[in-house]
């Protein structure tokens, strides 16, 4: 953890979006990651393993710093049929982001190439394929704005690493407290959230969302 880190404490039952006999859905504190990394803090899947009783399967990542939906499986058939979803995006992902500068638009679509560059666990943007690069593309929409920040509402078409950061600080749109990417100043959550994820939910349910708060509402 950084100096400026704290822990954080809840209750992980207060931390449940949706569940049923097939999945779990968690809203994640900025800090916690989703799953075991070097640091050897107590990860969200362990939290979520405790709290089902049962054994999980991770089915996305979200970054340590971002706040939000963390979907889990409950079930082996459960896994194969979201992992299926994602592959065919047939699941719409929607972040919350404050950023420092306003957008060049209301509005838009960004697409670039990501190139991850694991020693740093940093990504280059490009405006055109370079090798070991991935097409990532998403759309972005100005929600409102406070003082000298932003609201972004983002929808990302491709999954790629760090591509919501790298993509709008592209843009000069350096999300708050985002150093790693070009921010000014540190803050512990660096103001992501992921808002929403619509998935049709493996049978026999129906369909169902993973839906909370943004960062400005609370």
């Amino acid at each position: 953890m950084s100096h400026d880190d704290k822990p954080v404490t809840f209750r992980i039952g207060d931390l449940v979006l949706y569940k049923n006999n097939q999945l779990i859905a968690f809203n994640k504190p900025a800090g916690i990651p989703v799953q075991p990394d070097k640091t050897g803090d107590k990860a969200m899947i362990d939290l979520a393993e405790i709290y089902c009783q049962s054994k999980l399967h991770l089915i996305h990542r979200l970054d340590r710093p971002a706040s939000g939906v963390v979907l889990y499986a409950k079930t082996h058939g459960a896994l194969v049929s979201l992992n299926e979803q994602f592959k065919n995006r047939e699941v719409q992902k929607v972040y919350l982001a404050v950023v420092q500068e306003p957008p060049p638009s209301p509005q838009g679509e960004l697409i670039h190439y990501v190139k991850k560059n694991a020693a740093k666990n940093r990504s280059a943007i490009y405006d055109s394929e370079v090798p070991d690069s991935e097409r990532a593309e998403l759309h972005y929409r100005l929600l409102d704005h406070i003082d000298n920040y932003h609201l972004l509402e983002v929808t990302i078409i491709t999954g790629r690493h760090h591509q919501i950061r790298a993509q709008l600080a592209a843009m000069g749109c350096h999300i708050k407290g985002d150093v790693k990417y070009g921010a000014r100043r540190a803050n512990r959550d660096r103001s992501i959230h992921f808002a929403r994820l619509d998935t049709p939910v493996p049978a026999p349910c129906h369909r169902g969302n993973g839906r909370n708060h943004s960062p400005a509402t609370g």
